[in-house]
C-alpha cells in the first residue's frame, strides 16, 4: 500500500514539474512585445518619411516566423562584431543607425561581409532596423543631439520640411553668447567625448552661428553662411572654400558625430516600451578612422 502511494506521490511531483516547465516556457515565449509594436514605436518617434528621398530605412530584415522582442541592440554601424555581439547577447532585433543593407544584394553568401551579416539575422531570427536620416531630420534627433554643444538662442533646420518645419536636415544655430573657436572645439569634444577633433581655422574671429550637419555635411553646408560648421566629415575642396569664406571648421569622423546620440535615443525607446524589454547599446561599435 505504501508503495502504491509513494508512486502516486512520485507521479503527481512529475506532472506539476512539468506543467511548471510548460508554464515558464509559455511565459518566456510571451516575454517582450511583438515586432509590430516595437516598429510603431520607432515611428512614433521618427517617422519614415522623414527620410531623405535616397536613402534606405525602416525594417530591413524580418524573421519569417513571428517572435517577441525581448533584447534590443542599438548600435551606429552594423558590423561582422556588433552582429557577433548581438548573437551572443541572444538580441531579437538591432537598430542600426546607419542602413547595412544600402545598395540591393544580389546574393546573400559567405562572399561579402553584408551578406554574411544578413545571413546571421535570419539563421537566428534576428530582425534589423534602420532610421538613419529619419532621425536626423525629426527635432530631438542626431542633429539637435550635436547642436546642444552650445548654449543655444535659435536652433532651426536648414532644410526644413514641408510638413512640419520644426524638422528637416541639418541645423543653423545662434548662439547665446559668441565664443571663441577653441572653445568651440572644446565643447564639441565634451559633447562627443573625444579626444581629439579636427579643425580648420579661417582666423582668430568669434563664433556666434554654428551649420551643423551630423554625419557628412558637404552637400548640405554648401553655400551656408556660418562662423562654424560642424559635421563629421567633409570633402578637401569644401574644406578649403568654406575657410577662404570665413568658416571655420569642426570635423569629428563620420560616425563620431552621431554615436553619442544612442544612449540618448535608448532613454527615450525605454520609456515608450516599457521595462518588457532589454536596451543595450553595442560595446562594439566604433568608428573605423582612429588618430594615431
Amino acid at each position: 500500500m505504501f508503495g502504491r502511494l509513494s508512486t502516486v506521490v512520485s507521479q503527481i511531483k512529475n506532472s506539476t514539474l512539468i506543467r511548471r516547465k510548460i508554464f515558464l516556457k509559455t511565459m518566456s515565449s510571451q516575454a517582450g512585445l511583438p515586432l509590430q509594436k516595437v516598429v510603431e514605436a520607432l515611428h512614433a518617434f521618427a517617422d519614415e518619411s522623414l527620410a531623405a528621398s535616397w536613402d534606405n530605412v525602416g525594417l530591413l530584415i524580418e524573421p519569417t516566423e513571428p517572435k517577441n522582442i525581448s533584447h534590443v541592440l542599438l548600435t551606429n554601424d552594423l558590423t561582422e562584431a556588433v552582429m557577433t555581439e548581438a548573437v551572443n547577447m541572444k538580441a531579437d532585433l538591432i537598430i542600426s543607425y546607419h542602413p547595412p543593407i544600402f545598395a540591393p544584394l544580389k546574393s546573400i553568401t559567405n562572399r561579402t561581409w553584408k551578406e554574411r551579416i544578413a545571413a546571421k539575422c535570419l539563421e537566428n531570427k534576428i530582425a534589423l532596423y534602420s532610421p538613419h536620416t529619419s532621425f536626423d531630420s525629426i527635432k530631438g534627433g542626431v542633429n539637435d543631439w550635436l547642436a546642444e554643444s552650445f548654449d543655444l538662442a535659435k536652433n532651426v533646420p536648414i532644410e526644413p520640411d514641408t510638413n512640419n518645419p520644426e524638422n528637416g536636415i541639418g541645423r543653423l544655430c545662434t548662439l547665446k553668447q559668441p565664443i571663441s573657436i577653441m572653445d568651440a572645439v572644446q565643447l564639441v569634444k565634451e559633447r562627443t567625448k573625444l579626444p581629439y577633433v579636427r579643425l580648420a581655422k579661417s582666423g582668430e574671429s568669434t563664433v556666434q552661428t554654428v551649420a551643423i550637419c551630423a554625419g557628412s555635411g558637404t552637400s548640405v553646408l554648401k553655400g551656408i553662411s556660418a562662423d562654424l560648421f560642424l559635421t563629421g566629415e567633409m570633402l578637401h575642396h569644401d574644406v578649403l572654400d568654406a575657410v577662404h569664406n570665413g568658416t571655420n571648421v569642426i570635423l569629428t569622423n563620420h560616425s563620431d558625430s552621431e554615436r553619442g546620440f544612442l544612449p540618448v535615443f535608448g532613454k527615450i525607446l525605454q520609456k515608450s516600451l516599457g521595462d518588457t524589454i532589454k536596451i543595450s547599446i553595442s560595446k562594439e561599435d566604433t568608428d573605423p578612422l582612429k588618430t594615431v
